[in-house]
Order: structure tokens, then C-alpha cells, then sequence
């Protein structure tokens, strides 16, 4: 019997998708699904809802059991073939108002700060010692198992699992599936050419739309005028904004369309969150502190949901684009399937860092996820994924050898980060994050 353990199964509409999957998938169906979390209420919530799930789409085939807590960690992953990590250390009180609140006292502006720029590396910091916790009883209880990590930042948790850890792991994202039909939706393109051919590689949220075409057709010059277009009517004082606008903008100046959205683009350059010219946010319709906004309406808004997901006992599910279910069905079936996954690059993406995660399309089989080979992106593209992975393997190095100085050096470095600030306010900065993750006690001692 397969056996799927799901880390930070409290997560309730997310657990919903990867297990719903599952219990739609005809190899899955009789699974041994493992629930663990370190919250008692969150859990039993999702056990109720997956339940009942279980019994409306899968005649209770599947075996569904609750761990929680630490102690029994172990038992929740032991002889798991699948983990499906969806953790998020510290939540949003009282981890993501500190990685707010303290960089805005600096004068440093953020919009969701879970994947780059101080608000990513520090969530990284206090992410690694527990999923480096995973991963040693993952060794002890389940050494085969693959672990399908869902939690940012992305590239940095990845890249260290595989480089540090000694067990089979792929990156999954939500945004490389999608990538291309929001782009022509949004440019209402969609009915006139789907469906498209498309081709995407880079890194984690800064992959990068290379090839789409219809029939053979290059997509892409039309693409972008129609895209200048709406973002030159958007930009008039009395133009209609829309969400898509940073992204639109960064396609006209590097040629490539990127495949985060642009509240998180907006924060992963120099070019747009700017104290000399405060308008920009407005101008590119910019939501800074997009990310608690969402924390605090999703809290305020659970109760509701919570009725409508966990206590109806005629919930149904549709198979999502979410890559989980598929990854399994694939391996267990010998299915093949094309992903986009973060894997280590050697030499997958040739003018990137062998030991950097890259996003790269990937074959699943009995084999397991293999990425495929890019060669080279264009220099453009390279570049900017360069200022990202320099962060990345810095954050890395620091979560390893608890080196303070390395979390300097990974902010200064930062693009954001280094265009608003100066090195001693950097340092500064870091220095008060430490102390308030450490008064949280979210963090080990770095010296």
C-alpha cells in the first residue's frame, strides 16, 4: 500500500487539493495518508474535511491517520513513499510581521517578502533547521521516499535539502502550469490562439516564458504589443490599472514575460519600490504589504470557509493543475509526465551555477524526476536569475554554517535591498531581525 505523509497537513484548502488529487487518481485511491501537524485544532479540521472527501469521491478507500506534534513526527513518515511538505515556520504572528514591521522601519518596503530580499532570507533561516529535522527522520524511516516541497523560498529550501540533507527532492510552484494561458488571458489572446505551445526555464519565480507559438507561429511579437499597449493606457494619471503591469513592463525592457506575478516581481528588482520616486508604486499599481493584508483577511475569512469545507459532508473535489498527484501517478505507474521542477542545475541551464535550483521542464518516470537539459538562457535572462541565485547560495551557506556575516553579505546583496539601503543599515536591520526571531526563538545562534 502506498503510503503519502502530508507535513503541515493544517493547511486545510491546500491539503484538500493534494489529497483530493489523490483520491482521484486510480493509483492513489487506496492510499495510506499520513496528516502531521503541530497544531491540534488545524488538524483535526482538515482530517474532518478529508474525510469526507474520502467517503463522497473514493468510497473511504483510502486510509486517513492524524500525527501530532514532534514526538510523533517519525511515526507520521515512517515507510512514506510520497511527502508533500507545506509548512510555513513562524506563521503569520509572529514571523511575518516581524519581517515587515522591521524593514519598514528602515525605510524598506515589501509586498509578500517570502522569496527573495530580507523578508525571503529570513524565512529561510527559521524554515531550514525544521525541514532539515524531516530530513534526518526521513533518512531513519523512509530513505527512498521522495519529499515534494511546496514551501517557499523555493530555490534557497531546495537547494538546501538536496546539497545538505541526502534525500530525493523536487521543488513544486504553482505559477510555471499557468504561465502561459494568464498571459494570454490577459491580453484577451487566449481564444484566438489556444492552445499554445510554450517552453519555460530559469529559477523559482523568475523562470522565464522562452518560446510561445501557435502552429509554429512566434506569439511573442504580438504578445508584446498588445502588452505595451495596455500598460502605456494603464500608466496615464487617469488610466485603468490592472495586475499585471511590472511584469508587462519588465517584458518590454528584457524581451521575456517572467512567470510570478507582478506583486512579487515588483520586489525582486531595483526598479520599482522606490523611496526617490514613491510615485512608481502607484504608477505600476503596486500592493506593499500585499502579503499580511492576505494573512489577516484569510484569518478573518477561515470561519466561514471553515464551514463550507471542513463540516460539509457532501464536499466534492475536481483534479487540480497542481504537478503532486501526477509526480505520484507517474512514478508508482511508470506514467510519463512533463513538470516544471526546481532541481539542482548541473549544468541543466549552462551560463547558470552548477550547485543553483533551477526550474527547468522535467520527465517524470519509475526513475523519478529528472530534469532536462536548457543550454543557454539568453544573457538577459541569465543575468537577472544571477541576482537572485547569488542571495540563494549565500542564505544557503549561512543556514549551514550559522554564519552571521553570510546573512549580511546575502542582504547586501539583495537587489531591493542594496538600492534603498546603505551597508550599515543593512547590517543594522539583519542585526534587530535576529533579535526579534530569536526573542520568538525561530532561529538556532548565529555568530
Amino acid at each position: 500500500m502506498t503510503k503519502i505523509t502530508f507535513m503541515g497537513a493544517g493547511s486545510t484548502v491546500f491539503a484538500k487539493n493534494i489529497i483530493g488529487d489523490s483520491l482521484l487518481t486510480d493509483c492513489l485511491r487506496d492510499a495510506q495518508f499520513a496528516l502531521y501537524d503541530i497544531d491540534a485544532e488545524r488538524l483535526k479540521e482538515s482530517k474532518m474535511m478529508l474525510d469526507n472527501l474520502n467517503a463522497n469521491i473514493n468510497g473511504s478507500r483510502a486510509s486517513i491517520n492524524t500525527y501530532l506534534g514532534l514526538r510523533n513526527r517519525r511515526a507520521a513518515l515512517r515507510g512514506a513513499d510520497f511527502v508533500i511538505n507545506a509548512i510555513q515556520v513562524g506563521g503569520y504572528e509572529p514571523s511575518t510581521v516581524v519581517d515587515f514591521e522591521i524593514p519598514k522601519k528602515y525605510g524598506l518596503e515589501q509586498t509578500i517578502a517570502d522569496t527573495l530580499g530580507i523578508g525571503g532570507i529570513f524565512r529561510a533561516l527559521r524554515t531550514i533547521p525544521v525541514l532539515e529535522g524531516f530530513a534526518n527522520d526521513m533518512r531513519a524511516v523512509c530513505p527512498d521516499a521522495w519529499l515534494l516541497n511546496y514551501t517557499n523560498p523555493m530555490s534557497t529550501l531546495t537547494g538546501y535539502l538536496l546539497r545538505h540533507c541526502g534525500i530525493k527532492v523536487v521543488g513544486l510552484c504553482h505559477s510555471v502550469q499557468v504561465c502561459a494561458s494568464h498571459l494570454l488571458k490577459s491580453l484577451e489572446l487566449w481564444d484566438k490562439y489556444q492552445p499554445v505551445t510554450w517552453r519555460i526555464a530559469g529559477i523559482n519565480h523568475m523562470a522565464w516564458l522562452l518560446d510561445i507559438t501557435k502552429d509554429g507561429k512566434d506569439l511573442y511579437p504580438e504578445i508584446k504589443k498588445a502588452a505595451e499597449k495596455k500598460n502605456r493606457s494603464a500608466r496615464k494619471k487617469d488610466g485603468t490599472k490592472h495586475n499585471d503591469m511590472v511584469r508587462y513592463e519588465m517584458m518590454r525592457n528584457f524581451g521575456f514575460y517572467n512567470t510570478e506575478s507582478s506583486e512579487h516581481t515588483a520586489e525582486y528588482h531595483p526598479y520599482f519600490i522606490k523611496r526617490q520616486y514613491p510615485e512608481l508604486v502607484q504608477e505600476f499599481n503596486i500592493p506593499l504589504d500585499e502579503y499580511p493584508r492576505r494573512c489577516i483577511n484569510q484569518i478573518a475569512s477561515w470561519r466561514k470557509q471553515r464551514d463550507e469545507i471542513v463540516h460539509n459532508k457532501k464536499l466534492g473535489h475536481q483534479r487540480t493543475h497542481e504537478y503532486g498527484s501526477y509526480i505520484m501517478e507517474s512514478i508508482l505507474c511508470d506514467k510519463p509526465y512533463e513538470i516544471g521542477g526546481n532541481v539542482l542545475n548541473n549544468g541543466l541551464i549552462s551560463n547558470l551555477p552548477a550547485e543553483a535550483v533551477v526550474e527547468v521542464p522535467c520527465l517524470v518516470n519509475r526513475n523519478g524526476v529528472q530534469g532536462c537539459h536548457v543550454g543557454k538562457l539568453p544573457l538577459q535572462c541569465a543575468a537577472l536569475n544571477m541576482t537572485h541565485i547569488n542571495v540563494h547560495l549565500l542564505t544557503i551557506e549561512a543556514a549551514a554554517t550559522h554564519s552571521r556575516d553570510l546573512v549580511y553579505q546575502a542582504a547586501m546583496l539583495d537587489p531591493h535591498t542594496r538600492a534603498e539601503l546603505s551597508l550599515d543599515d543593512i547590517r543594522s536591520m539583519c542585526d534587530d531581525l535576529f533579535e526579534a526571531h530569536d526573542r520568538d526563538n525561530m532561529l538556532p545562534e548565529y555568530k
